[in-house]
């Protein structure tokens, strides 16, 4: 927590890191700040203003712009209270990235040209094409011999023109900073310009683990890490999950792989099974129809089960010349498809109105219609429809 007092307070905008409408609310200027504004490769901290929850920290020059939902009187003295659990976690992923990026560079001579500490793993872009799975490992086992080692982590800040900021590593200064320039150095490893927040030890890291690379920007490679507590986070979620798997397949964590394997199996041989038999289901319904001696101009059919291909094989044996048909499948209450068939002038006229009936979207072309509907109970007022066409077709012949 820190005491300190309001500055300034003007009506803004937020938008959602998700996307959707900008949140109304206001920008605050405080006379000095314990919450970190997002920058860096680094997330911004969360916290309260009084009561008042603060919602985005950003930067402006020197300024930290608070964005609360509820208006602060300028010149009141505040509380400041700061969401701690979030500001360790960014300490310890950033601090970790430190680290890794100082041992890749040494052991291997990978450069990084960028972070990103994400909410639930983070991303260290390395400046080469790949990475192997044993220098994984060894990099892995350098930087966690580091956090026994207990390393301290200092900081100090150095005047702009200072030419020992030459030695540093820093990608730069931007175009708005003012003031000292901030260095962080973990003793004997590393020594970088830096503005995030970091430990003050490399024990308070507890551990890193690399969960691998994914392929980046073009030569570069992605190198995915957890540090801290997000390493007993993913733990607990992978026992969780283990417990859970070892529950329904009623096997041991050793043999879930295998067990999975065998039900894919098992689940491809079923679907094929049950598309023969839907085929087999499609051509008995379109002869039992076309056995019968007098056979009616529409032919309707709705089934719970079946696909695009039950209905087409239906449409093919019966044949669309002198027949409409109107074919669904899918949960009556529920989305489906459906496939309206026939003369090619009736199915041109009438697909897209059946399509609306159901509210979906199709497309037709050589006598068929077909698509997805989202209001299959309004299949009765399709059957109406076509109904009267047929009717009024009749009456003109």
């Amino acid at each position: 927590q820190f005491s300190t007092r309001v500055v300034s307070c003007r009506a803004a905008e937020l938008r959602p890191e998700g996307g959707g409408e900008p949140v109304r609310g206001f920008e605050v200027v405080l006379e000095d700040t314990i919450l970190f504004p997002e920058g860096g490769g680094q997330p911004d901290d969360r916290g309260l203003i009084g009561d008042v929850p603060v919602l985005r920290v950003t930067r402006r020059g020197p300024e930290a712009l608070h964005f609360v939902p509820a208006a602060l009187e300028p010149g009141v003295e505040v509380l400041l209270s700061l969401d701690w659990e979030r500001r360790f976690d960014h300490m310890q992923q950033h601090s970790g990235q430190h680290l890794i990026t100082a041992i890749a560079d040494q052991m291997f001579g990978f450069k990084t040209t960028s972070w990103e500490l994400g909410r639930q793993r983070s991303l260290i872009e390395l400046d080469t094409p790949s990475v192997t799975a044993e220098q994984v490992e060894a990099l892995e086992r350098s930087v966690n011999e580091k956090i026994r080692d207990r390393v301290p982590v200092t900081v100090r800040e150095l005047a702009a023109d200072d030419p020992e900021i030459e030695t540093v590593r820093s990608r730069g200064l931007p175009d708005d900073h003012v003031g000292p320039v901030r260095i962080i150095d973990i003793e004997g490893i590393d020594s970088n310009m830096c503005c995030g927040t970091h430990v003050s030890n490399l024990s308070d890291l507890q551990v890193i683990k690399l969960l691998g690379t994914e392929k980046g920007k073009k030569n570069k490679t992605n190198l995915v890490f957890l540090a801290g507590n997000r390493v007993l986070k993913s733990i607990e979620q992978s026992h969780n999950t283990e417990k859970a798997l070892t529950s329904l397949l009623k096997t041991g964590p050793g043999e879930h792989v295998e067990a999975v394997r065998r039900l894919q199996s098992s689940v491809k041989l079923l679907q094929k099974n049950n598309l023969n038999l839907l085929r087999d289901i499609a051509v008995l319904i379109a002869r039992d129809f076309k056995s019968k001696p007098a056979p009616k101009q529409l032919f309707v059919l709705h089934r719970k089960e079946g696909d695009s291909e039950f209905m087409n094989i239906i449409a093919n044996e019966i044949g669309t010349e002198e027949t409409l048909l109107f074919l669904t499948v899918g949960d009556e209450k529920e989305a489906g498809l459906f496939l309206l068939a026939g003369p090619a002038e009736a199915v041109e006229d009438l697909g897209p109105r059946v399509a609306e009936l159901l509210g979906g979207k199709g497309a037709g072309k050589r006598g068929r219609f077909q698509g997805k509907a989202s209001k299959m109970s309004h299949r009765a007022e399709v059957q109406a429809l076509l109904q009267e066409f047929i009717s009024h077709r009749s009456s003109e012949a």
